[in-house]
């Protein structure tokens, strides 16, 4: 359990990091949204590799299909609500969306890391790296929205920190249960993953990243998910 947790904390790290970085420095629009086109890129090859893909190798469609929905329902209306709030107090949710779509992605993914640790196949290097890599521009990204409407970089940091330890611990918990999580159940879980990072990344993630990158944002999508296949395949 413990192997499963470090290896949770590792993955999850990224994205308090991204975090702690929006505040070193100063960053123009255009920069914050050229980070978050590549991290859209790196999440494209996420859902289209490491979860959808792996999900239809151990399930069913219908698992996978069925985990798509709930996901994409889920962050939909837990975005609304969030939006919600942020509308009544004049506040720019943008952050805050893009850190909803790091918890929900990031719970499921790392469930199925420490499945796969715990059922002998060892450490899915290209889901590790998968979530290390998507998460670090999506930490950047959202923490720079949401130093933008005011909020003390020490509550964004401790919230970003919080996601990240709820993410390393559903590594071990993962591995706790392993043994009753059936092959469609994992299935599901990849597709709810999938699906909540789809429904975050055209809402939130790729409108932002051309309305502050412009023509780039295009180029650095392809180019994240160059990179983040590449590394997947190390």
């Amino acid at each position: 359990m413990l192997t499963a947790l470090g290896w949770g904390a590792l993955a999850a790290s990224s994205l308090v990091a991204g975090a702690a970085l929006a505040f070193l420095r100063s960053w123009s629009d255009r920069l914050v949204g050229s980070i978050l086109a590549f991290g859209a890129g790196a999440l494209i090859s996420a859902v289209s590799f490491s979860l959808a893909g792996e999900g239809l190798a151990i399930g069913s469609e219908l698992s996978v299909g069925i985990g798509l929905a709930v996901g994409a329902l889920a962050y939909y209306f837990a975005s609304r609500l969030l939006n919600r709030r942020s509308s009544g107090s004049g506040e720019d949710a943008s952050g805050r969306d893009l850190a909803l779509g790091s918890f929900l992605d990031g719970i499921p993914e790392q469930l199925v890391l420490g499945i796969g640790i715990a059922t002998g196949q060892g450490v899915s290097l290209a889901l590790l790296m998968a979530i290390f890599v998507s998460n670090l521009p999506e930490g950047i990204g959202s923490a720079a929205d949401m130093k933008k409407t005011g909020l003390p970089e020490t509550k964004v940091v401790l919230v970003f920190l919080a996601i990240a330890g709820a993410c390393a611990i559903s590594s071990a918990l993962g591995f706790l249960i392993a043994d009753l999580i059936s092959s469609e159940l994992q299935a599901a879980l990849d597709g709810f993953a999938a699906g909540a990072l789809l429904v975050m990344m055209i809402d939130s993630m790729i409108p932002e990243a051309r309305q502050k990158a412009g023509n780039l944002a295009g180029l650095l999508t392809v180019v994240g998910f160059a990179v983040a296949t590449a590394l997947s395949g190390a």
